[in-house]
């Protein structure tokens, strides 16, 4: 008898399904971490804007704008969050990094990342969402 080489069509199905099931489990999981390394990439350009916030005010008497402390870039380097600095003062500033692109609807724990917000009152310093920013 002449024994057969190949493959049968269970086998292959059952390759099928496993590959199918990874790839069900895998997918979610890269693209959540590649939502949260686009949002790191926000919250470091926030921090960079509010050490260089805290430089431009030690020469002179106010906070500055995005374009004099940031040298007027509007976005992120991956482009993914628009960057704003409002509400500048003497004694206070609001910075902003706002979703776009593929990144919207961004989300940690139910809570929306849509909008990272870091505002200096005084020398007081808030985040929010705090769940957003992943520190601690």
């Amino acid at each position: 008898m002449k024994q057969k080489n190949g493959f049968t069509m269970m086998e292959i199905l059952v390759v099928i399904l496993i590959v199918a099931i990874l790839a069900a489990i895998g997918i979610p999981s890269y693209l959540n971490y590649v939502t949260k390394g686009r949002r790191n990439d926000a919250i470091h350009s926030l921090l960079g804007i509010q050490l260089e916030q805290e430089k431009w005010r030690l020469n002179n008497n106010t906070y500055g704008t995005l374009n004099d402390v940031w040298g007027g870039v509007t976005a992120t380097e991956g482009g993914f969050y628009t960057l704003a600095v409002t509400s500048n003062t003497a004694t206070a500033y609001t910075l902003t990094a706002t979703t776009t692109g593929s990144q919207v609807g961004d989300s940690e724990d139910g809570t929306s990342c849509n909008v990272l917000t870091l505002t200096n009152n005084n020398g007081a310093v808030t985040k929010t969402p705090a769940v957003c920013w992943n520190e601690g």
